[in-house]
């Protein structure tokens, strides 16, 4: 290894070379945060050059230097210096976001590849092996080569990520040391944010695709798994969307929802939605909804999603319809 030292390596030198118990006194003055950092460096280290070591625990006055011991890491140690620290079940958690962590780093050697070189890179792999990358890349990035794939492999590249759970780190790794012999012309390191597959990604690289793609990609889904296109659907717009419409498609949205089912759905709404809701109905409207949120007791949080999944859908169907127009901004959220 280098022995040019990052202040977490040597910090994880240090602790690799103490006696556990000692160690792990140390690593409960440590945040989980800290923890996680140097547990991950702990895994990456393994075996520390024993010159290396001594010369970074040089650095700690207070230590004793004792002779020229090789510092073991590793996944093993680095758990049982955790739990020593901080007690089972905490450390569990910290390795599995180290874990989360490490693999969301796996791929961020594509970081600066245009989508044409992604393509190519990706080209003739399974689509749960491409599913896995672009699960991990930048929404916005891997959003174009989505839209790139043939129809049949968007599909199925799309049901992979919405259905996809937390990969092994150990796959994360294999795919990543495979592309990434492949890919030495577009290989440049950055910092990435940890990102796993499921819904949510699926739904932020859709989000910014094209409409064409979009639509592609969601009946290309109703055929394959309906269930999975429907939640997809159902992340895509939601009630606090309505502050985003022009005052005509709110009113032509509100005009076919039931006075009761909104007053359900409006239940701990923010005040922006709400507002928009009142000045978009009319007086007599406005009344007989004032009469049914006085009405309302105590609501089940799945009754009030119910409630503005109906909404939503009422804004899916106006959409399909060209009634109103929706407008999908790249940045844009909005909190209930």
């Amino acid at each position: 290894m280098t022995a040019v030292l990052t202040g977490t390596q040597k910090v994880a030198v240090v602790l690799m070379n103490m006696d556990p118990l000692r160690a792990a006194e140390v690593m409960k003055q440590f945040n989980d945060a800290e923890a996680e950092e140097i547990a991950a460096e702990i895994i990456r280290l393994r075996r520390v050059d024993a010159a290396v070591a001594e010369r970074t625990i040089e650095e700690f006055h207070e230590l004793t230097i004792k002779g020229g011991r090789g510092a073991r890491g590793g996944k093993d140690f680095a758990a049982g210096l955790l739990e020593a620290s901080f007690g089972s079940e905490r450390a569990a958690g910290v390795m599995n976001r180290v874990a989360s962590s490490m693999a969301g780093r796996a791929f961020e050697f594509l970081d600066t590849a245009e989508p044409g070189q992604l393509i190519t890179l990706l080209d003739g792999e399974l689509p749960q092996t491409i599913a896995l990358v672009l699960a991990h890349l930048r929404p916005e990035h891997a959003s174009p080569v989505l839209s790139a794939l043939d129809p049949q492999l968007r599909t199925d590249v799309a049901q992979a990520i919405g259905t996809m759970g937390t990969a092994a780190p150990e796959a994360v790794r294999i795919v990543a040391d495979n592309l990434k012999q492949r890919a030495s012309a577009v290989v440049t390191a950055r910092e990435t944010t940890d990102v796993v597959g499921g819904i949510q990604p699926l739904v932020e690289i859709i989000n910014r695709s094209d409409v064409s793609t979009e639509r592609a990609v969601l009946d290309g889904l109703d055929g394959l798994d309906p269930q999975l296109a429907e939640e997809v659907r159902s992340r895509m717009l939601t009630f606090a969307d309505l502050v985003k419409f022009e005052r005509k498609d709110v009113q032509q949205v509100l005009r076919g929802i039931d006075a009761a089912v909104l007053a359900v759905a409006m239940k701990g709404s923010s005040e922006a939605v709400t507002e928009v809701i009142r000045a978009n109905i009319s007086e007599r409207n406005k009344e007989i909804l004032e009469d049914e949120i006085q009405a309302l007791g105590p609501v089940r949080m799945t009754q009030i999603e119910e409630a503005r999944a109906e909404v939503v859908r009422a804004i899916r169907d106006l959409e399909a319809q060209g009634i109103i127009t929706v407008q999908r901004g790249d940045e844009d959220d909005y909190v209930d």
